[in-house]
């Protein structure tokens, strides 16, 4: 059984290493295997599966974790949103920030509804995985790790959350790439106008094709040291706010505080320097081996019934989204990518929105970027809305 801080923390590490080279370079049936499986709830249900099997001594090695994991999560935030330049999503144009607006007020209403359908069978308790889950599912699975440092939610929760992100999220993909080929039916339906929407596309496209940095060694480690820097700021800062106002906790501070500060970092030229994306996957692997490495595979007995709360969340959600696009005649790219936007963030949303056109990818980009920005905050609104109505 390890007990040392730091061995504990390279094995989580390297395990993370060895599941992402494996997914990067899978062919065959390891690649289907990966595109259902993601390296990152594999990462989480390794993890839970050795700290089942007490390969780690929990109490020896929880000062490591203390230390790490908040840190590094605020630290993952701030190179996270580096990339989410407010200017350049203002340029989607109205219709489309309507229609991911539209997508994240559904979701969250699918969030309290399912609950209070589905809370005498998960436990009322279960607010605080759907929080983590609300988290994912409107910007990302960093905002997933945000809320839960915000709300200092159980690791057994995550757990649920994260089985949910895998099987829930992963048909749903399945089902907006399915329905593609309805797209001129729903947009007849809806009265859309598409013209405006092939403007923006080609405009983007064209500002994508003339950025051309490379990731180097000087922008990978400037990225570090600012995102380490902003996180011992960010915790210092949120511990005063909470003895200044007496509202909340420490740590929702500091999460509110570090997105305010990424956002304006992000337009100035560090949110330029080329890698952000990188240092913030990982970080996101870190905290997520860490987070998994305190609870138990033997704590997720109600998985099936957590499983049917997902898809009561996208029944809602699907169904709202259906009538806000025919009373505003939003088309269905727009309906299905600001969805999957949400959902499924930067790893799927630019999958999607490439699948209608190769001239729409960056369309897919911007606006799961937006689900960075207002993914934590508006989760940590839900979670607090399903708290008091537990």
């Amino acid at each position: 059984m390890i007990t040392n801080g730091f061995d504990y923390v390279a094995i989580l590490l390297f395990m993370a290493a060895v599941l992402v080279t494996l997914s990067t370079h899978a062919q065959g049936g390891l690649q289907k295997f990966f595109k259902y499986v993601p390296a990152v709830v594999l990462c989480y249900l390794i993890a839970m599966l050795l700290c089942t099997l007490k390969v780690w001594d929990i109490e020896e090695t929880k000062p490591a974790y203390s230390a790490l994991k908040n840190n590094l999560t605020y630290a993952m935030i701030f190179a996270m949103l580096l990339r989410c330049d407010i200017r350049k999503v203002l340029k989607l144009g109205p219709k489309m920030i309507i229609g991911f607006f539209s997508a994240t007020v559904t979701i969250i209403i699918g969030f309290i509804t399912a609950f209070l359908i589905m809370k005498g069978v998960i436990g009322s308790d279960a607010w605080m995985g759907l929080g983590a889950l609300c988290g994912s599912w409107i910007g990302g699975s960093g905002n997933m790790v945000a809320v839960q440092a915000a709300l200092n939610i159980s690791e057994a929760d995550m757990g649920y959350a994260l089985v949910i992100d895998s099987i829930d999220y992963s048909l749903w993909v399945m089902f907006l790439l399915w329905a593609i080929q309805l797209a001129p039916k729903f947009n007849k339906w809806t009265r859309a106008d598409t013209s405006k929407l092939d403007e923006v596309s080609s405009k983007l496209e064209e500002e994508a094709k003339s950025n051309t940095n490379k990731i180097t060694f000087q922008s990978l480690i400037l990225l570090i040291g600012s995102a380490f820097l902003a996180s011992a700021i960010a915790s210092n800062v949120g511990g005063k706010l909470y003895y200044a106002t007496g509202f909340s906790d420490k740590a929702t501070w500091t999460v509110l505080f570090i997105t305010a500060v990424s956002l304006i970092a992000a337009i100035t030229p560090l949110g330029r320097v080329p890698g952000s994306a990188e240092v913030s996957n990982l970080l996101l692997y870190t905290v997520i081996a860490l987070l998994a490495s305190r609870a138990s595979l033997l704590e997720l007995g109600d998985a099936p019934a957590w499983i049917l709360t997902g898809f009561i969340i996208l029944a809602i959600h699907a169904v709202l989204m259906g009538l806000i696009c025919k009373v505003l005649k939003l088309d269905l790219f727009t309906a299905g990518v600001a969805s999957l936007a949400n959902i499924g963030g930067t790893a799927s949303a630019p999958v999607l929105a490439g699948s209608y056109s190769g001239s729409l990818v960056p369309v897919g980009i911007l606006m799961a970027l937006m689900g960075y920005v207002v993914g934590t905050p508006m989760a940590v609104l839900c979670a607090n809305i399903l708290r008091a109505l537990a």
